[in-house]
């Protein structure tokens, strides 16, 4: 049972560590590259359809670590998880504090009503997420290293 939760605890991490880094370098890559306007509409629809399905990835991904943590808590390893829980924990932090409010925001914008500084706020929220990602893979490769 303990494998079963080990394995698919790093796949459901490891599936959301690649959807957020194919996000910063290559959705939002090729998106920065159409005109203004698709660009706009482009991160809007992006920002809405991942805005409501990656919460949900996050807190799956974290209460899956916390579980591996507590049941495997007399195995080796249990460090590597328990730390990657705690990363885990500081990307939701991170996404509540820093990403969502730029991403609500966003997800609203059209080419008539964006606002001035819609592009600086998106370069905000890229250098967040940038900064999440980051701290995701930290997570997924401590919970890949403990699996070994």
């Amino acid at each position: 049972m303990l494998d079963a939760l080990k394995v698919f605890t790093t796949v459901i991490t490891g599936l959301m560590v690649g959807v957020e880094f194919s996000v910063s370098f290559v959705i939002n890559p090729i998106l920065n590259r159409l005109p203004e306007d698709s660009r706009v509409l482009g991160r809007a629809h992006g920002g809405r359809m991942l805005g409501a399905l990656m919460p949900v990835w996050y807190v799956a991904s974290l209460a899956l670590t916390a579980a591996w943590a507590v049941t495997g808590r007399h195995h080796p390893g249990t460090g590597l998880v328990v730390t990657a829980a705690a990363l885990l924990i500081l990307s939701v932090v991170m996404s509540l504090l820093l990403l969502v409010p730029i991403n609500n925001r966003g997800k609203t914008w059209t080419p008539e009503n964006r606002p001035a500084d819609w592009e600086e706020q998106a370069t905000r929220w890229d250098r967040y997420h940038y900064a999440r990602v980051a701290v995701i893979i930290a997570a997924f490769t401590l919970l890949v290293t403990a699996l070994a």
